[in-house]
């Protein structure tokens, strides 16, 4: 990849971006986080991680704050987290799969950034979270049918974001491509700006 149009290609996004963020919604095991960093280092802006920065404040993993608190002191402080980082664009920012469920939550996105939906179907989620137990919501009899429920649930209001990517079990590096890809028609720019392998 060519450094100076990679340079140009930062700048034109950067530039159009403004001092938004682009804010990745969707359920947990969507691949936020990986793929927001990813994207992050691709576009040349930081990246944020709203559940990394919620237990930064509390001092505490979110399981603890879960246990100890209650969802709904979790879900408050993590709606105060979401704002103060809005602030911060232009960055990626992945947030928790809750979120985007918040009514100011998703108003403060969609005033401060651009909500990109990693839409993934219940097959590739309960592939990828059965490698993990740190998932306070699914501390039950029935996982697959509590995220199941959940999906169900959820998948109307993340239909609401901006832009939606299919996430599913490709290199996270496609996923990126296709993000930019979407990114770079809401903004405006134009494609072949956006195309890696044209840099």
């Amino acid at each position: 990849m060519n450094d100076a149009r990679l340079s140009d290609q930062h700048l034109t996004l950067a530039a159009a971006l403004g001092r938004r963020s682009i804010v990745l919604v969707g359920m947990m095991g969507a691949g936020k986080s990986s793929i927001g960093r990813r994207l992050a280092a691709r576009i040349g802006i930081p990246f944020a991680d709203a559940d990394a920065e919620i237990e930064q404040a509390a001092g505490m993993s979110i399981g603890d704050i879960f246990a100890v608190h209650g969802e709904p002191s979790f879900r408050s402080g993590e709606a105060r987290v979401i704002a103060r980082l809005l602030e911060n664009g232009p960055q990626v920012l992945a947030t928790g799969g809750g979120a985007f469920i918040n009514p100011e939550t998703r108003t403060r996105i969609e005033e401060k950034g651009i909500s990109v939906w990693l839409k993934a179907d219940m097959e590739v989620l309960i592939r990828r979270l059965r490698r993990r137990n740190d998932r306070p919501l699914l501390h039950t009899d029935d996982p697959a049918a509590t995220l199941s429920a959940l999906l169900a649930a959820r998948e109307p209001i993340y239909s609401e974001a901006q832009l939606a990517v299919v996430s599913r079990d490709v290199p996270h590096e496609v996923i990126v491509e296709e993000i930019v890809t979407a990114l770079c028609g809401k903004l405006g720019i134009d494609g072949a700006c956006c195309r890696k392998d044209l840099l």
